[in-house]
């Protein structure tokens, strides 16, 4: 117990560093740019430019990296189901797509799910800072700070110092509010 309440009192101490891209995942500081996946699709459609219109996800020849963008702007707009939906066509053995499933299901509630998604994630690529930082706030919420700690050093370990999965950690752990991107 004393271990952890010095944890908690050495990472109130740090200052609030500017928050960068996070490595290792995706995600970043800023939330995704809006686009017309979100603007103007429904039914969990992403907008094809190409075509001019809203298409299913799985009737596209989108890149992974154009759907995980899609999925992140989905999370951060709060359609998990729609997310997941464009995550269901893609690779499921990336571990930002895992890491993503795992944060929809989190934000869903659905915390136990969420972290078989993270620890998936985090088998597949340990310097997943991402889902590191994404699970730990989940240990947040849940009062795990012990739980929460761990990860935070294991970013840190990992050269995720600075990164915005390192500092939206750091200060869920000193204020127990969480981040959504």
């Amino acid at each position: 117990m004393r271990l952890i309440l010095a944890s908690v009192i050495a990472i109130q101490a740090l200052t609030f560093a500017p928050m960068v891209h996070a490595a290792g995942g995706g995600g970043g500081s800023t939330p995704p740019k809006t686009t017309n996946t979100t603007k103007k699709c429904l039914f969990g459609r992403v907008y094809d430019e190409a075509a001019g219109k809203c298409v299913k996800p799985s009737n596209t020849n989108f890149t992974q990296d154009q759907l995980y963008h899609a999925v992140r702007e989905l999370a951060y707009d709060g359609q998990f189901k729609n997310a997941q939906g464009v995550l269901r066509v893609m690779d499921q053995n990336d571990d930002r797509v895992m890491t993503y499933w795992g944060f929809t299901y989190r934000k869903m509630g659905k915390l136990e799910l969420a972290n078989l998604f993270y620890e998936g994630a985090i088998n597949a690529n340990p310097d997943n800072i991402l889902a590191r930082s994404y699970m730990a706030q989940g240990f947040v919420a849940e009062g795990k700070t012990d739980l929460a700690i761990a990860q935070w050093r294991e970013i840190k370990a990992r050269g995720g110092e600075g990164t915005w999965a390192e500092v939206s950690l750091r200060e869920a752990i000193r204020t127990g509010l969480t981040y959504n991107y």
